[in-house]
């Protein structure tokens, strides 16, 4: 479903979308070498609480977002079937 009323520059999303794809690579490879290296209960136990309360939000914040993208997605693929 399009948006009414509000042009999108299309070119501009393409980029942000690209960047923030490199981003989250970067941060999805240093939470690997984090994952990797130590457990969840070393973590927990060791890691300072208000660094992984933010990792944490942001983690959530970044799993809703995509999810909504997602359902879009799907529901795009059911409207052409």
């Amino acid at each position: 479903m399009a948006r009414v009323g509000k042009k999108v520059d299309v070119a501009r999303l393409k980029a942000d979308v690209a960047a923030a794809s490199v981003e989250l690579l970067s941060a999805h490879c240093a939470t690997d070498r984090i994952r990797l290296q130590y457990s969840p209960q070393d973590i927990a136990a060791f890691g300072e609480r208000h660094a992984l309360r933010q990792a944490i939000t942001s983690a959530e914040a970044v799993c809703r977002f995509f999810s909504q993208i997602e359902a879009h997605f799907l529901s795009q693929e059911d409207a052409n079937r």
